[in-house]
């Protein structure tokens, strides 16, 4: 049996290396001394080494295009989230205007009337939020964005018209925030 340690547990002094014997794996020279790279051997290394960094590229294009998807959608469902907000505070807005259609349709709206300069404010604020009114007579009935409260016949019309408008429906973006409430003027037989 022998004794490998390299540190004499006597004398506590580092033993000289015996002939014959290899350096340590951790010195830099041990490679160059005792074992030479073939050129197989280096191609192995550089073939995977080039296969490790093509798997950490795609890696990192892949939580790149994570990334980004990610920051798309939050941005997407933070639009969302804001139009929803506003609409929520418009809703407390649309019993004002609609009261400020019915002053307008007696005629209390006139020019230099007290209430037009105000209406014009409202009416503004909702436009700054991006609300925006439809429904009118004459135009034709879709049922997706206007509620029938009373269908009349008639022998003037073809198709579903809208014959008056009750409460106008309103917008924001491409969200309804409430249907058209409209008296429609159904093709009599």
């Amino acid at each position: 049996m022998r004794d490998k340690r390299r540190i004499d547990p006597e004398t506590g002094e580092v033993r000289a290396e015996a002939e014959g014997e290899s350096t340590s794996v951790d010195s830099p020279d041990a490679l160059a001394d005792d074992a030479s790279v073939t050129d197989a051997d280096s191609e192995l290394l550089d073939k995977a080494a080039d296969e490790i960094a093509a798997e950490r590229l795609a890696d990192l294009q892949r939580v790149s295009a994570e990334y980004a998807n990610y920051r798309k959608r939050t941005e997407a469902n933070r639009e969302l989230d804001r139009e929803r907000a506003v609409a929520d505070t418009v809703r407390l807005l649309l019993p004002v205007l609609d009261d400020l259609d019915r002053a307008e349709k007696h005629g209390d709206l006139a020019d230099g009337a007290p209430l037009t300069a105000i209406a014009a404010k409202v009416r503004g604020v909702g436009e700054r939020l991006g609300l925006s009114a439809y429904g009118v007579a004459g135009e034709v009935f879709d049922p997706n964005i206007h509620e029938a409260i009373v269908q009349q016949p008639s022998a003037d019309v073809t198709v579903e018209t809208v014959l008056d408008v009750a409460e106008r429906g309103y917008l924001l973006g491409t969200t309804q925030v409430r249907p058209a409430k409209v008296v429609v003027a159904v093709p009599n037989g």
